[in-house]
């Protein structure tokens, strides 16, 4: 047979003589288009949308309450959140620009002041600061230090997860910040900036004490200066957290969270979920395995210094480091427990939030929008694009766009009415409310003169709630415990879990001296404490009652038989009785 025709019958040879026929040019010209695609999906570019839209950017999305003071008398008057975003044309990537800032961030030249600051636990955080003498007249004048009565604004800044105060952003920040007047101080975490670890606590996503002690050291050595504090990326997770737990009783009229990643959990699903993500895994386990290796001594004797070596991401860090030295369960506990998203409606100082929806490290589905939209004193800014704490803007892309959006907004809160004013209370702990709700009653609590009360988490319109003056509600709380299904919990510490103040219905009323009253008295209260819960279960109690009737029916209904019989047989005669 004749090879030629074989090869015409054959279709698999025909297309192969014809891939022959074609130029190598070609296929390597379809190479490069099928890669270009591949990289631009790949590394999430917008260039193309970028330069369809006229290179226009796109505008701020604001999420607010709509009766908010803080959106109607500060945000609405700053013109950079009222307008629109557009990335540095060449760094048109949430990836090129998070990795352009951590390499090639362009940060301007200066030098900061150290201040140790020594905890009570015997630890050692570095504050450094910049103040606007050091920035004056465009060169650096060290020597001018901040007088106790000097009314200028300082503005307190958190760095991200094992940033200190040299990183570009935070650089950034500080030299904006302080040519515009204010006076800066980058409160590094404890192992950061150079300085030791000199006590057996480390800092984490959730640690909030070290932030808080400082802010109050502040307050305290300079009470004319208004406060603002700033959060970045794991700072702003601190941050949030610790406006969160103390509420009104914060001497910070202003803050701003940038990048948070809100919930800690949903974050470590995320960057664990595509390939790109685990260069970021990777590349901040490196970074937090530095930080291991520089207080080796400590972590080895706190942690398992061997799993620490091995980790390849952070959950693996976290598991051999955080959570033991940090005295969690588990990681996931961990995580929960330090997520700032349950703490963000409990926020009582005016509060801007900003985030990127490309974020490659802080996913946009953790970002509490419902939350911050029910919270009067939280704006909630996001722009499209931004990658994590970039935000490049302009052709040389040398400025950061939410550097100026912070500044304008703290500026403006400065200068209106609606700056936060400390409300120094009782400490009453953190609040949360995403503790379990077993932790959230109703309870009962009892008394040590044997008063029963019912408590409950729930507010009812129909509930009457007695006046108490306030000598009987202090002895009150004071003897009071609560009993749940897990024991005895001390009524403070209950509250605390529960993430706010619950109702509580006071049962309790004067008691005299007399003896005779006690009796009365407690009668008194075990029907208000059940009149109280019939109503607020009163589903419940229809239930258990005829739970309690089915239950109970065959030895209710034997007996119900022998005393009729034994009531018949006086009245019929026996010969019935025996039929």
């Amino acid at each position: 047979m004749d090879s030629s025709a074989v090869r015409v019958d054959n279709p698999y040879a025909l297309l192969l003589l014809a891939l022959r026929l074609i130029p190598l040019s070609h296929y390597l010209l379809a190479f490069l288009l099928s890669f270009s695609i591949f990289l631009y999906n790949f590394l999430e570019l917008h260039f193309i949308e970028d330069l369809l839209s006229g290179f226009r950017g796109c505008p701020v999305s604001l999420t607010y309450n709509p009766s908010s003071q803080i959106y109607n008398g500060v945000v609405s008057k700053c013109r950079i959140l009222h307008g629109r975003y557009l990335a540095t044309p060449w760094l048109s990537s949430p990836h090129i620009q998070t990795v352009f800032l951590n390499f090639f961030g362009r940060p301007p030249a200066f030098s900061y002041k150290r201040e140790l600051f020594h905890a009570s636990d015997g630890g050692t955080i570095a504050l450094d600061w910049l103040t606007k003498y050091d920035v004056a007249d465009g060169g650096f004048h060290m020597n001018n230090s901040i007088s106790r009565d000097d009314t200028t604004p300082i503005m307190v800044v958190i760095p991200g997860l094992t940033s200190d105060s040299q990183s570009a952003y935070l650089k950034h920040l500080a030299f904006s910040t302080a040519k515009s007047g204010w006076n800066v101080v980058v409160s590094n975490h404890r192992g950061l900036g150079g300085v030791s670890i000199t006590s057996d606590c480390f800092y984490n996503a959730g640690w909030t004490e070290d932030i808080r002690v400082i802010i109050n050291h502040l307050h305290h050595v300079y009470p004319n200066a208004p406060l603002f504090a700033v959060g970045t990326s794991i700072g702003a997770n601190v941050l949030v957290k610790y406006l969160g737990e103390d509420g009104d009783n914060v001497p910070v009229a202003g803050a701003v969270a940038i990048c948070s990643p809100w919930d800690l959990l949903i974050g470590d699903r995320f960057i664990r979920r595509r390939f790109v993500q685990t260069f970021y895994d990777r590349a901040l386990t490196i970074g937090l395995q530095g930080y291991a290796q520089l207080h080796e001594p400590r972590y080895s004797r706190l942690a398992n210094w061997e799993g620490i070596v091995k980790s390849r991401t952070i959950r693996d860090f976290d598991h051999h480091a955080t959570r033991l030295v940090g005295k969690y369960e588990t990681v996931d506990t961990y995580y929960r427990r330090c997520s700032s998203a349950g703490y963000v409606g409990n926020v009582s100082v005016p509060l801007l939030c900003v985030s990127a929806l490309d974020d490659p490290v802080c996913t946009r589905e953790a970002i509490p929008w419902d939350e911050c939209r029910l919270n009067k004193n939280v704006v909630l800014a996001t722009v499209k694009h931004g990658g994590h704490l970039a935000f490049f803007e302009g052709i040389a892309g040398a400025r950061l766009w939410w550097v100026r959006a912070t500044g304008e907004f703290l500026r403006v809160l400065h200068s209106s009415q609606y700056m936060h004013v400390q409300n120094k209370i009782a400490n009453t702990g953190p609040q949360s409310s995403l503790d379990s709700t077993i932790d959230q009653g109703p309870f009962v609590s009892v008394a040590e003169d044997g008063m029963v009360a019912a408590m409950g988490n729930e507010r009812k319109d129909d509930d009457t709630v007695e006046e108490v003056s306030e000598p009987q509600r202090s002895v009150h709380s004071e003897k009071t415990q609560m009993v749940s299904n897990t024991g005895l919990i001390d009524e403070q510490s209950t509250q605390q879990k529960s993430g706010f103040v619950p109702t509580i219905e006071q049962t309790s009323v004067q008691v005299t001296a007399v003896q005779d009253a006690k009796p009365v008295v407690a009668t008194y209260s075990v029907k208000r404490c059940l009149d109280i819960l019939r109503r607020q279960n009163r589903y419940s109690i229809w239930l258990l009652a005829y739970i309690a009737i089915i239950s109970s029916w065959p030895f209710l209904g034997s007996a119900l038989r022998v005393l009729s019989r034994k009531r018949l047989r006086n009245v019929l005669p026996a010969v019935l009785l025996r039929r």
